[in-house]
């Protein structure tokens, strides 16, 4: 992976993590945790496609921004679920 691929992921990461973020009501995690969500979420996002046997959906950059989302939202959920379930009233 050259140094367009690492840009790339970092711009993938960033805009589907903010995505994420603005439509599960803001984690406040910060630009960097943003980066690491959708570049997760990206991860998570193939392999919830690839287990529906639906490849990418709009092809090019934007069908990958996209997978990255689902698997942001998908992450971020989890991540609620989690943190909800440690926290002691």
């Amino acid at each position: 992976m050259g140094t367009m691929g690492i840009v790339a992921w970092i711009v993938v990461g960033l805009v589907a993590g903010v995505l994420a973020s603005l439509v599960m009501g803001g984690t406040g995690y910060g630009i960097i945790g943003d980066i690491v969500i959708g570049i997760v979420g990206a991860f998570i996002g193939g392999w919830l496609f690839g287990a529906l046997g639906i490849s990418n959906p709009m092809g090019g950059m934007g069908g990958t921004i996209f997978v990255a989302f689902i698997g942001a939202v998908v992450l971020l959920f989890v991540l609620r679920l989690i943190r909800g379930s440690t926290r002691k009233v």
